[in-house]
């Protein structure tokens, strides 16, 4: 196990992953009040938006308004996702703290979801890269890797073939990388060798898992890459988001049940576990009135054998 910090950051990432593969678009007005809502809850990394076009994502139009109110919260760290090099010019002209930028490990899926090889991507992500140092911007460039567990298209995805894409990235300019279980193929045993394996490659720069809970066992996912060293984790409140090349399934672990996960350990998280759920109930009956949510710790609430959750 990796001797990392004891506490644990959870970056909320509702606004666009939960966001994009809604059909509906979500009023600015309701994207600030759910904003400041997460960051009262404790949260300090809020993933606002996308720079993708209008005409692709509309639900996301209006990422460079979210940034601009998102800069306003005190200790927040704004970050975006970007898809290209256009997307992370506009990331950077919105000032954003960091930008996201996606890889998938499996080729079937990278064609299909960004229509480039992976390691065309790559080469994106260098001239990001160049892009960013040129331009005297501070906003970090952390890589997703996703499909890193499986895919629903390809099928299995070799682990060799993700440790060459953690290592190409790196060199490529990336200061950050994350592991994604995109569309819910993960098993702890799975996690938890893959992230040791790319632990061992990437370091410190191994910065962050993402799972989602489409089997039932994202939570089980989570403690797998915390036991092999991973201290930053993406959620979503209510458990919203999905992949589109994943149809049915569930979305991300519920950053309420992620928040219970660890104070059930002992581990700090900073997020208030009241604040959090009543968030979960603004999106339920005011922001997404009828959209299905997940999780389960709202259900019941906090058991008494254990203290509030910090």
């Amino acid at each position: 196990m990796n001797s990392y910090s004891p506490a644990v950051v959870v970056r909320e990432v509702g606004l666009r992953d939960g966001l994009q593969i809604l059909p509906r678009t979500v009023p600015t007005e309701h994207k600030l009040g759910w904003l400041r809502a997460a960051h009262a809850a404790g949260l300090r990394e809020i993933e606002v938006g996308s720079f993708v076009p209008a005409r692709l994502m509309p639900q996301l139009a209006d990422t460079a308004l979210i940034v601009e109110a998102a800069r306003k919260l005190p200790g927040l760290v704004t970050s975006v996702l970007v898809p290209n090099v256009k997307g992370a010019q506009a990331a950077i002209e919105a000032q954003a703290d960091a930008m996201l930028l996606p890889l998938s490990a499996s080729r079937a899926h990278s064609l299909a979801n960004l229509r480039k090889t992976p390691d065309e991507v790559v080469e994106e992500i260098a001239r990001i890269r160049s892009l960013r140092d040129a331009t005297g911007s501070s906003c970090v460039l952390e890589v997703g890797l996703s499909t890193a567990f499986g895919c629903t298209i390809q099928g299995r995805v070799d682990e060799d073939e993700v440790i060459r894409l953690v290592k190409a990235v790196i060199d490529a300019g990336a200061e950050r990388v994350g592991l994604a279980d995109t569309v819910g193929y993960a098993d702890p045993l799975q996690v938890e060798r893959l992230f040791e394996r790319c632990f061992a490659v990437a370091g410190d720069r191994l910065t962050c898992g993402h799972f989602h809970d489409t089997r039932g066992l994202g939570l089980a996912n989570v403690y797998a890459a915390w036991r092999a060293g991973a201290r930053r984790f993406d959620a979503c409140v209510g458990g919203i988001g999905g992949c589109p090349h994943a149809p049915g399934a569930s979305g991300n672990v519920a950053t309420e049940d992620v928040a219970y996960l660890f104070a059930s350990m002992g581990v700090a998280t900073g997020l208030d576990f009241h604040a959090l759920i009543a968030l979960r109930d603004s999106l339920a009956t005011r922001w997404l009135p009828g959209e299905t949510l997940h999780g389960n710790i709202w259900r019941a609430g906090l058991p008494k054998t254990m203290k509030e959750a910090a």
